[in-house]
C-alpha cells in the first residue's frame, strides 16, 4: 500500500478531477503526476445522496494503471458497502464516507480497512461534529466539506473555518493523529486559510484546473 499522509511533511494536495477534462482523463492524470500533485481525488456519487454523477468505477479502473499517485477516493453514495466492495478490485489508498448516509457507520470503516485503505468520514456543512465523537478513534482522516456536494466550483462556505478549529482541538485533546482533509473552495488565494485552521491535506478542482498556470497554483497550494 502507498504511504500514509502521515509519513510526509507539509499540506497534501489533492486535485479533484471532477474539474478535469473528462474527455482526457488519462491525459490530465499523466499531468497532474508530473507537475507533483499528491494524490489523486475521485469524486463517487450515485445520482441520489448526491446530485450528480461525475465518474463512473469503469473510469477509475481504467485510470489505477496510469499513474503511481495514491487515489483519495470521496463516495457521496447511499450505498457506501458496496462501493466499497468494488474499490477492493481497484486497489485505493483513501476511502472517505458521508456521515450522513452511513447507517452503521462503524462497520463501513472497518470494511474499508479490510481492503488496505486508510478510512475516513466526510461531513456536510451543515452537519455538525458530534455524529464523530465516538468514531474518531477508529479514524485515518476527517474530510469537511466547504460546499455541498454535488458539482465543482461553488463558492465557499465560510462557516467551516470555525468548525474546523474545533475538530483539530478535539482529536488533539484525544491525542489523536487524525487527519483533517478540506474539500471545496479551495483556491491559492485561500489555502493559507485552511491550513493554519488546521488542515493538512487539500482537495482542490476549479484552483488547478482552471489554473492559467497549473505548476504555479500547485506549488502555491503546497507553500500555504
Amino acid at each position: 500500500m502507498t504511504a500514509s499522509f502521515f509519513d510526509e511533511t507539509g499540506v497534501r494536495i489533492s486535485p479533484s478531477l471532477m474539474c478535469a477534462d473528462q474527455a482526457n482523463l488519462a491525459g490530465e492524470v499523466a499531468n497532474l503526476e508530473a507537475i507533483g500533485a499528491d494524490m489523486i481525488h475521485l469524486d463517487i456519487m450515485d445520482a441520489h445522496f448526491a446530485p450528480n454523477m461525475p465518474m463512473g468505477l469503469g473510469a477509475l479502473s481504467d485510470l489505477r494503471d496510469r499513474t503511481s499517485l495514491p487515489f483519495d477516493v470521496h463516495l457521496m453514495v447511499e450505498d457506501n458497502d458496496w462501493f466499497i466492495s468494488q474499490l477492493a478490485e481497484i486497489g485505493v489508498q483513501y476511502v472517505a464516507v458521508h456521515a450522513e448516509s452511513a447507517r452503521h457507520l462503524d462497520r463501513t470503516l472497518g470494511l474499508i480497512r479490510d481492503i488496505g485503505a486508510e478510512a475516513g468520514v466526510a461531513l456536510n456543512p451543515a452537519t455538525p461534529l458530534d455524529i464523530l465523537e465516538h468514531v474518531l478513534g477508529r479514524l485515518d482522516f476527517v474530510m469537511l466539506m466547504t460546499v455541498n456536494p454535488g458539482f465543482g466550483g461553488q463558492s465557499l462556505i465560510e462557516g467551516v473555518f470555525p468548525k474546523m478549529e474545533r475538530i483539530r482541538k478535539r482529536i488533539d485533546q484525544l491525542g489523536l493523529d487524525t487527519l483533517i482533509e478540506v474539500d471545496g473552495g479551495v483556491k491559492t488565494h485561500n489555502a493559507h486559510q485552511f491550513t493554519a485552521a488546521g488542515a493538512h491535506a487539500l482537495v482542490s478542482g476549479s484552483g488547478v484546473f482552471g489554473a492559467e498556470d497549473r505548476v504555479a497554483a500547485i506549488a502555491a497550494l503546497k507553500a500555504s
